[in-house]
């Protein structure tokens, strides 16, 4: 039972939006649950928004609102940051721990750059930083990575940490779409912003590996150190192929902690269709943890949308809350290492590629020669004539033609790569994806 005697725990809520106001919502309407369960009472005391006139939210009491953000900051025991980007989030989440306050974020760019420096600051402070929503919306994966797992040794993590990509890729596989008109579709229905760019790109997947390694290796992993490559480049034919080889293609954050240092990559990949990650649909999200005692481990969930990442928000402000009503704080974030990159010459994969040559006697020979010379093994060779396709200049038909490599560095993949598309009779740009299982 809360504790009617000490006064409430205050909480200042930066940010309205589509987060935002569903997080206000679970605090307001569940009030009297939440106080029950801290054990002393918890009251919003400020909703800080660019333009107050804007938030018309029947939950969300009229006198709370304000655009003095940096005085919220310094009245609330805890400080739940949901703007998003880099600046001014930063200034406000550090200013809010050096007034004494505890930091809830789902603010993963913020901490993909700035992580390890406000981890010190809250430390230092006496104070608490949570962040469970930043990776995986509605997924409890943070927390496993921060406490669960801290008895154990994590080695690799992969998974589906973008529910839009995830989402225009599902709906290219299944409805046999091109990239463009997946995309506006995810728009239209709200799964896709305006500016889709750090989706499809790779960038929210990019900073949520970062925060993954960061948590799972204990050492500082940030943003600049994750190499991207987003989903962009994905045709109807790429996912045509795969589907003709029973294999579905995905957007993944794979981060490792191997011999030669700490990799963190983010990378559109060709997964079997018994694959776990394959019946990943829509804007769900999983996720892969091998560690060396627990073995493997797969936490699948909502990855976006206001209400589940207002859940994830909330339990966060729930157990800080607690620790406030207890006199303590949680376990910091343990960086205890400085372990190095990895360099892209040991990334290793098995990779598919695709290229439009010219059907003409030869070619394939010639190109199998260049991988050869390169010191890459072909595991497999697909072709399917492509009439429709025509090359300025060539009046014959176009053919595709994949491959598969056996398992080999990426370094010399890609100059293989770039050696045939100089090659008489090959047009066009290739693909290239890795194969997973």
């Amino acid at each position: 039972m809360a504790q009617k005697t000490q006064s409430p725990i205050r909480v200042g809520l930066l940010g309205a939006g589509t987060v935002g106001s569903q997080t206000a919502r679970l605090i307001v309407e569940q009030r009297e649950d939440l106080a029950r369960r801290i054990g002393r009472d918890i009251e919003l005391v400020g909703v800080a928004c660019l333009n107050p006139d804007e938030v018309d939210l029947p939950w969300i009491d009229r006198g709370l609102l304000t655009t003095d953000t940096a005085g919220l900051c310094t009245r609330a025991d805890i400080v739940i940051e949901l703007i998003g980007g880099i600046e001014p989030a930063r200034t406000f989440v550090l200013k809010a721990i050096d007034s004494g306050a505890s930091v809830v974020t789902a603010n993963k760019a913020l901490l993909a750059k700035h992580g390890p420096e406000i981890y010190r600051a809250a430390e230092k402070r006496g104070v608490d930083v949570y962040f469970e929503a930043a990776v995986g919306g509605a997924i409890p994966i943070v927390r496993p990575l921060r406490e669960s797992l801290v008895g154990d040794s994590v080695t690799s993590m992969l998974g589906i940490v973008n529910g839009t990509t995830n989402y225009i890729l599902d709906e290219m596989t299944t409805k046999g779409l091109d990239f463009g008109i997946a995309l506006k579709d995810a728009q239209d229905r709200g799964y896709a912003e305006a500016d889709p760019t750090g989706d499809v790109e790779g960038l929210d997947a990019a900073n949520k590996a970062a925060i993954m390694a960061t948590l799972g290796f204990h050492t500082p992993v940030s943003i600049d150190d994750v190499t991207v490559e987003g989903i962009t480049a994905i045709t109807a034919d790429d996912i045509a192929a795969a589907t003709a080889e029973h294999k579905v293609v995905k957007l993944l954050a794979v981060v490792e902690n191997g011999e030669d240092g700490v990799s963190a990559r983010v990378y559109p990949a060709l997964i079997g269709e018994d694959h776990p990650l394959a019946s990943v649909h829509g804007s769900f999200n999983a996720v892969f943890v091998h560690a060396e005692a627990a073995d493997d481990l797969m936490f699948y969930g909502r990855g976006a949308g206001g209400a589940p990442t207002a859940s994830a928000v909330v339990g966060d402000v729930v157990t800080e809350a607690r620790h406030i009503a207890q006199g303590c704080t949680g376990p910091a974030i343990s960086l205890y290492r400085t372990l190095p990159m990895a360099p892209l010459e040991a990334s290793r994969a098995v990779f598919a590629v695709r290229f439009l040559i010219h059907d003409k006697p030869g070619v394939l020979a010639v190109i199998a020669q260049t991988f050869a010379d390169a010191g890459i093994s072909i595991n497999g060779v697909n072709q399917d004539l492509k009439p429709t396709l025509h090359d300025p200049g060539y009046s014959g038909e176009i053919q595709q033609l994949r491959l598969v490599t056996h398992r080999c560095d990426e370094v010399t993949l890609r100059r293989a790569v770039k050696l045939v598309c100089g090659l008489d009779g090959v047009t066009g740009t290739p693909s290239i994806l890795r194969v997973i299982g």
